[in-house]
């Protein structure tokens, strides 16, 4: 059992927020009606990659019938089929499909995360909820931050969540870099010993991918940026 096993272990177990485990609970009770002979995970959702990723992909919050029910990340609804059809494109995943956490898919070369590990009503954590999440995700980079060379943050609420926690271990310029799709800023180290790529994409959200805001183009060529800014080499 490894020390990232460890943390994912006492995430799941986290009630620290009273509304968003209520919330997560209630959903898991209630279901929807597609999916209400399964047993719902309704407990918070690990990071999902190997603990040698070197690439990092930050989403917000687990969705409320996706990986609340599944029990990992982006698996079981669209905003997932979105992006690891997009991660398999580029090679940094070995099916292009997410539909069960026991479904056989493999990332290689990066895990992914959220700065918020329960699903929120409305998809809208409060401030308090980010806050009281933000010592797990200080504590995954720290597992990972050996090997992590690039952060990938989908959306604006990601980026802005994350910014606060890669200040451990990197330097953050002044001004803040803002978020954008396709932003690409290198941090300086002052706590590791080697910088690190930050960048945005619009988040796999439904709103975003009906709309054509971000197409699957571009988010496979944000992808490759993370990768060849990584040094990821994969089949």
């Amino acid at each position: 059992m490894s020390a990232l096993d460890d943390l994912d272990r006492e995430v799941a177990g986290c009630r620290r927020c009273p509304r968003l485990v209520a919330w997560r609970e209630q959903v898991a009770a209630t279901k929807r009606a597609a999916f209400r002979d399964e047993d719902y995970w309704g407990r918070p959702v690990p990071g999902f990659g190997p603990a040698d990723a070197r690439i990092a992909v930050v989403g917000l919050a687990p969705a409320a019938h996706g990986a609340n029910r599944t029990g990992r990340m982006f698996t079981g609804d669209r905003s997932g089929d979105f992006l690891y059809a997009a991660l398999h494109a580029v090679g940094l995943a070995n099916q292009p499909t997410a539909t069960s956490a026991d479904d056989g898919l493999r990332l290689r070369g990066v895990r992914i995360t959220a700065p918020v590990k329960c699903a929120p009503p409305a998809n809208k954590p409060t401030p308090d909820e980010r806050d009281n999440c933000r010592p797990w995700l200080v504590r995954e980079l720290a597992l990972l931050r050996p090997t992590l060379r690039a952060v990938l943050v989908l959306g604006a609420f990601g980026w802005n969540a994350l910014l606060p926690v890669l200040t451990a271990f990197w330097t953050i310029p002044t001004p803040r870099p803002r978020f954008t799709h396709a932003a690409h800023v290198e941090l300086a180290p002052h706590a590791t010993e080697h910088p690190l790529h930050l960048l945005g994409s619009y988040h796999v959200s439904q709103q975003n991918t009906f709309t054509g805001r971000l197409t699957r183009p571009m988010l496979e060529s944000v992808l490759t940026a993370a990768k060849d800014a990584a040094g990821l080499v994969t089949p």
